[in-house]
């Protein structure tokens, strides 16, 4: 019986999603990359679609797997790494996003921060 043997990198990031294999020595075996859109529905506001997330996401783990010519048994760690503080809502009843993705540089409450710190908040 052989042991997994590889580590597979996810990184969620502002405009694409990223997957890295690497070997037990840390090289780099395959990835994969897909770029999403940003959404502007206001001045100032910065949305992304959940689903548009994830589905980038899963495929370019399943892309960068399947480049290193792997299965995901040959996995031995997933290590992941997102976009700051990106807000987003899931139905906790159907597992569905409630919303666009707010992303961390959306200034829809810099109004609203800035009278906090005037009040001493």
């Amino acid at each position: 019986m052989s042991f997994p043997r590889y580590i597979l990198a996810l990184d969620q990031g502002t405009t694409s999603s990223r997957a890295i294999v690497f070997d037990r020595a840390g090289a780099i075996v395959a990835v994969a990359q897909k770029e999403f859109p940003q959404y502007y529905p206001q001045p100032g506001w910065v949305e992304h679609d959940p689903m548009e997330i994830w589905s980038s996401q899963s495929s370019t783990a399943a892309e960068a797997i399947a480049s290193a010519n792997l299965s995901s048994d040959d996995i031995a760690a997933v290590g992941i790494t997102n976009q700051r503080e990106t807000t987003l809502v899931w139905d906790r009843d159907t597992g569905r996003p409630v919303c666009n993705a707010i992303v961390w540089q959306d200034r829809r409450t810099a109004d609203f921060c800035a009278q906090l710190k005037r009040d001493g908040l």
